[in-house]
């Protein structure tokens, strides 16, 4: 059995360094423009969060834990964040199945670790479609979980390019588990 449950807070800030007018979430917030013009520098003070550069959890994604980050630009290359989703706690097993093709086509494998290389481990040169069965994943385009990622919840997901990750290739998966 497992469970899920939320218990973040995060502080972002208008300017770099923690300056400026600020807003502290605990929840999703899909456009932060009504609370703040512009997003530089954030807090986390408990908790996990996936935080965009695009309104409604769109554009590019950086995964945040606990700490501080005085200064977007300079540490994750993001001009400013416009939403942030938060990421439950998750106590339980972890399993997806990735499929090279869309619609659940193709080879399949199932996961219930971090995988560094699908290529390596599998011989599968890319994943176009999942199936999230259980936990929370970071997806990564690179080998050895680098490059853009994007978040991956419990749900199905028949076709990439669909979801506006249209070029994207997945390379290396990895459970979301004692990095909150």
């Amino acid at each position: 059995m497992s469970t899920s449950m939320n218990m973040g807070r995060i502080v972002f800030y208008e300017d770099r360094n923690f300056q400026g007018r600020s807003y502290e979430c605990s929840s999703d917030c899909a456009d932060m423009s009504s609370y703040l013009s512009r997003c530089h520098s954030c807090r986390v003070q408990s908790g996990c969060f996936m935080v965009y550069d695009r309104n409604n959890y769109m554009g590019n994604q950086y995964f945040m834990r606990r700490g501080e980050y005085s200064d977007f630009q300079s540490m994750m290359g993001m001009t400013d964040i416009r939403s942030c989703r938060t990421i439950p706690m998750h106590r339980g097993s972890y399993r997806m199945r990735i499929y090279d093709r869309d619609n659940f086509g193709g080879q399949m494998h199932e996961m219930m670790d971090d995988c560094d290389s699908i290529m390596d481990r599998y011989r599968m040169s890319d994943c176009q479609s999942c199936n999230v069965m259980d936990g929370h994943w970071l997806m990564y385009e690179q080998p050895h979980f680098r490059g853009r990622m994007t978040y991956m919840r419990p749900g199905e997901y028949r076709n990439f390019r669909d979801m506006g990750m249209s070029g994207m290739r997945f390379m290396s998966m990895r459970r979301i588990t004692d990095m909150c």
